[in-house]
């Protein structure tokens, strides 16, 4: 986009656009983001930034009327695999709070000063500026969701002093901390950033997503793969719970999302340890969800596939699941390979019940953390009815990602993740791939020997042949088109196959054993 098609996208007050960019007016000193209610301003008093710590530190202050602080992330950042994507990736898990630039440097495999030069040069704004934007938010939800003490908050949002905390709010939001906490307002906002304050030890949070979100298909997605003691998912479809543990850098915590969506957004309440980890645990609910991605642009270029387009019709804002924990999507994987769901949840719940670790105390039915990686590499894995050669996988995978030869954290790098992958024995193409999609959250994923993949392109009317070539008119978004083609309508269950250790074949979606 340009200036005048952004301008275009502010005048047109066009949501599609929120997160993606901001706007800032030269005339008041704040800035918003394109679907901001406000009078629309004059071209000439207007610029635009890639990212609300530009706007912030070229001395713009957030409007308090459309919260640009609380849109869904760019859903660039998961389509790039450069060093910025994987950096934004990285200050989003709050490995700049945890570790400093040092360590984010260390991560990306570049020194500070090149992070700090390629960021600065794209974003406009460093990643400590970028760190600081995210604290800032964390703090506004915190002081107007809950009755923290000031200092409490400054510290669980992640500021080193309450000094540089009081600093920041009163220069992003021009109102002290404790104005800005009694200016929560009232009523429901239009974007729903900010929830009344709840239960004791609950923080209530409002996830928000631009566009459709196809919610239905999502929870049946995590249903059908609830492992006992680490998830479970309650109520009727159309108003069930998804409620989850999570292994958290300063300890476990219990992460609770509602199907059921406000305007652009869904309900979630975190039960943490400390919480210092909320921005992390709330960004791994986000990828879980795949709240930051954009289904305009997805609809737009799959659309264009004549196969495709009544399928996106058909389930608009149609998501592509993450996780909250890629180690565990990866063991999880393995233990999925050439079975059906409900066979490898069956292995799930075993696993967690003789190797995961127990919660401090029951939350419902949540009682286990899934087992680390270093758990696993070590032990027999006899309590697992599976083949020997299958556990060798699970050992090997397990002491690759425990020794640190095998990198899966949200700023990996994809290709050279993938390539490790494939030097692990017993894991092919499919196996590598799903994880690459799932674990890496990666949108441009294609598993061109997946069987249900194929079935689903025959009942949409899609010729399978030369599918290679066919899939680069769907790019960057080849996920998103594969779990249009398994949610594809069935008008018989197709027949059953077996694949090879690694590969995977598999039938419709009635069946459906991906892990």
């Amino acid at each position: 986009m340009n200036e005048d098609s952004r301008y275009e996208a502010v005048r047109s007050r066009d949501a599609r656009f929120d997160g993606a960019f901001f706007f800032a007016v030269s005339t008041t000193g704040i800035y918003c983001r394109p679907s901001c209610p406000a009078t629309t301003p004059r071209r000439r008093n207007v610029s635009f930034f890639p990212t609300s710590a530009a706007a912030q530190g070229s001395g713009f202050r957030a409007c308090r009327r459309c919260r640009p602080d609380a849109v869904p992330g760019s859903a660039e950042w998961n389509a790039r695999a450069d060093v910025v994507g994987r950096a934004m990736r990285l200050i989003g898990d709050g490995v700049v709070d945890r570790e400093g630039v040092s360590g984010l440097a260390a991560r990306l495999g570049y020194s500070a000063r090149q992070v700090q030069r390629q960021l600065a040069a794209e974003l406009g704004a460093g990643p400590v500026a970028l760190a600081r934007a995210q604290r800032a938010h964390t703090a506004r939800v915190l002081l107007q969701t809950t009755d923290l003490q000031v200092a409490e908050v400054a510290f669980a949002a992640g500021f080193a002093s309450v000094r540089q905390f009081n600093d920041t709010i009163k220069e992003i939001y021009a109102l002290t901390p404790s104005a800005l906490r009694t200016a929560r307002p009232g009523k429901a906002p239009r974007r729903g950033p900010t929830v009344p304050p709840a239960t004791p030890g609950v923080l209530p949070l409002r996830l928000a997503y631009r566009g459709p979100y196809a919610a239905r298909e999502i929870f049946d997605h995590l249903q059908r793969r609830a492992i006992t003691g680490v998830e479970e998912v309650t109520g009727e479809p159309g108003a069930r719970t998804y409620r989850r543990t999570l292994r958290l850098p300063n300890g476990p915590g219990v992460a609770e999302v509602d199907e059921s969506p406000g305007a652009g957004w869904l309900e979630c309440r975190l039960h943490l340890t400390e919480l210092r980890d909320l921005t992390t645990a709330s960004q791994r609910v986000r990828r879980l969800l795949d709240l930051d991605a954009d289904p305009y642009a997805v609809a737009e270029r799959l659309a264009a596939d004549p196969a495709l387009a009544p399928l996106v019709d058909q389930r608009p804002g149609l998501r592509s699941p993450g996780t909250p924990a890629p180690h565990e999507l990866a063991i999880r994987a393995v233990l999925g390979q050439q079975i059906s769901v409900t066979a490898g949840r069956t292995l799930g719940d075993a696993l967690v019940a003789a190797y995961g670790e127990p919660l401090p105390e029951p939350a419902g039915g949540l009682t286990h953390l899934f087992p680390r990686p270093e758990d696993l590499a070590q032990t027999s894995l006899a309590a697992l009815g599976m083949p020997e050669q299958r556990r060798n996988t699970l050992r090997t995978l397990s002491t690759a990602l425990a020794d640190g030869t095998l990198t899966l954290d949200s700023g990996a790098d994809r290709d050279e993740a993938e390539r490790r992958l494939l030097d692990l024995h017993g894991i092919g193409p499919w196996t590598a791939g799903y994880i690459r999609m799932r674990a890496l959250a990666d949108p441009d994923v294609l598993l061109t020997g997946d069987a249900a993949v194929l079935a689903g392109m025959r009942r949409a009317g899609a010729p399978t042949d030369d599918l290679t070539d066919r899939a680069q008119a769907w790019r960057p978004w080849s996920s998103y088109a594969m779990h249009h083609f398994w949610n594809a309508p069935a008008a018989a269950e197709e027949p059953r196959h077996r694949g090879t250790a690694g590969t995977r074949t598999e039938p419709s979606p009635q069946t459906d054993p991906r892990p």
